[in-house]
């Protein structure tokens, strides 16, 4: 039997279309976040929702069991602010754009995002090359209706929103 290939792994991955997100932890003061589509729900009792982080990334030190995370979903019109969160700059200058409070675990939420999902991290797990940080829920803020964002094939597609946007796919 043969092993699948790194690359034959991605290409294919690739095709798996994914929502993007911004996540968080530390505080307002204090933040520090990155970019993320390996994001999924686990169960709904208790919420529980698992993110995926690169162990060799710089930011991987400031997730931890027992500490705070917010998974804040995109809209289709902040492909640039998924761009500064997933580029190799400062957290201050990722946290400039954008208006960030805090819900109960003290974590940054983006009061722009289609949701907010507010998490206490339960446990993680080392998996491979990456960390499984499983988010038990402990507050949820949903926006306003616009159209979500997309990662597949690596680029950016929009979702669309809204009455018309059902009733054209149901024509």
């Amino acid at each position: 039997m043969l092993a699948v290939g790194t690359e034959e792994f991605r290409e294919a991955m690739s095709r798996l279309g994914a929502a993007v997100n911004i996540v968080t932890t530390g505080t307002v003061e204090d933040p520090a976040g990155f970019t993320a589509s390996a994001v999924c729900s686990v169960s709904d009792s208790p919420p529980t929702l698992l993110v995926c982080l690169n162990r060799s990334a710089r930011i991987r030190p400031a997730f931890s069991e027992g500490g705070a995370m917010c998974v804040n979903v995109l809209s289709a019109a902040q492909k640039v602010l998924s761009a500064s969160f997933a580029a190799p700059s400062d957290m201050k200058d990722r946290f400039a754009t954008g208006h960030w409070s805090a819900l109960e675990t003290g974590a940054p939420a983006l009061s722009e995002a289609l949701a907010s999902f507010d998490c206490r991290i339960r446990q993680i797990v080392e998996v491979g090359s990456h960390s499984v940080m499983f988010g038990e829920i402990e507050a949820i803020r949903l926006g306003t209706g616009r159209g979500g964002l997309m990662w597949f094939n690596r680029a950016y597609h929009d979702l669309p929103h809204g009455p018309a946007a059902r009733q054209e796919q149901t024509s």
